[in-house]
């Protein structure tokens, strides 16, 4: 039986205006870096697609090199696109990166004109589209213009093959200068996708302030600090505590650290919510980011996360508890 969208997508997931642009992003967005490559069943990998576009998820994040094997996870989408996506093109978000490694010779990364408009075109092959809505650079390149590199982007506006663009892990400094070039060529920068969590607060030191000034949004990756932020990541550093036998670095387990994560369970637990929704929801609250992106491998972990849509604000005083809790809590992903 053909695949058809649940007829209440629309009804649970909020929409917020990237920057002042037109376009408006879920406020989860589900990414294909992980569990999505040619080394997953496609079924598994199609049944969580099409549940998050049930439950709303609009927006599929993909690259160039997502995997495993690289390449892989835009061949996945492409096969669900064509089975069950296809008549629903007009309501979706795809977007996909290029600047990480991908062949030999000197084209095969970075942000060269070559490079940039080459992956483009064998990124649309794979995924059977005619066009991306957004197409970010995936790293600023140190040895080729920026220049260059913004006008690539434009090019491939000019050209149809994407409406939008984007930069991700780019400073400051370099976002400013690269959406200033943007603007002066007539593709203005839609959003910033820079990696954001409780744990990692980089880009509260400037960029989000130029992100504002420049009227772009934002899309955080690893908005759960690569599994941190989970009931998951806590038991399995009780358990290595216990068995003695150590997967992690040792500064990960120690007791002050396990115990942090232990108050902020806790916490989301007063809450009404999973240490995972909570930490989903305070990278979303004001004075946060536009959308963040998930990964998934189950579809019961979509169905969870999305529920941290539309719960209640914090109060300044919930914020202060938080940061009380984070402070040298570290970044230690397994």
């Amino acid at each position: 039986m053909p695949y058809q969208a649940d007829e209440q997508r629309y009804t649970q997931m909020e929409y917020r205006r990237s920057g002042r642009s037109g376009l408006k992003l879920p406020a989860i967005a589900l990414g294909l870096w992980q569990n999505f490559g040619g080394n997953k069943p496609l079924e598994d990998s199609r049944a969580m697609i099409r549940k998050a576009f049930d439950l709303g998820v609009n927006h599929f994040d993909l690259a160039n090199n997502y995997g495993p094997p690289a390449g892989s996870a835009e061949e996945t989408f492409g096969q669900v696109y064509s089975k069950d996506l296809k008549p629903y093109r007009d309501e979706l978000l795809i977007s996909t990166k290029a600047g990480y490694y991908m062949w030999p010779g000197p084209y095969g990364e970075w942000g060269s004109r070559k490079n940039l408009l080459a992956s483009l075109d064998r990124s649309l092959e794979r995924m059977g589209l005619d066009y991306v809505d957004i197409f970010y650079h995936h790293r600023p390149d140190p040895d080729t213009p920026i220049e260059e590199s913004m006008s690539a982007l434009a090019q491939a506006v000019r050209q149809g093959k994407a409406l939008y663009v984007g930069l991700s892990n780019y400073g400051p400094e370099d976002t400013r200068k690269a959406a200033e070039i943007l603007r002066e060529l007539g593709t203005p920068l839609l959003v910033h996708q820079p990696n954001y969590s409780m744990l990692n607060r980089w880009i509260e030191d400037g960029l989000q302030d130029v992100l504002e000034e420049q009227g772009a949004g934002s899309i955080a990756f690893c908005p759960l600090g690569r599994g941190q932020l989970t009931g998951k990541y806590i038991d399995k550093l009780e358990s290595e505590i216990k068995s003695g036998v150590l997967t992690v670095k040792p500064e990960a387990i120690a007791p002050e650290r396990v115990g942090k994560f232990r108050q902020l369970e806790a916490f989301a637990k007063g809450r009404g919510q999973s240490l995972a929704q909570m930490a989903l929801s305070w990278a979303l609250r004001d004075g946060g980011v536009t959308s963040v992106l998930i990964g998934a491998s189950r579809v019961s972990q979509i169905e969870e996360n999305v529920q941290a849509v539309g719960q209640a604000p914090f109060t300044q005083d919930e914020l202060k508890s938080i940061d009380a809790i984070l402070q040298d809590i570290g970044d230690i992903p397994w």
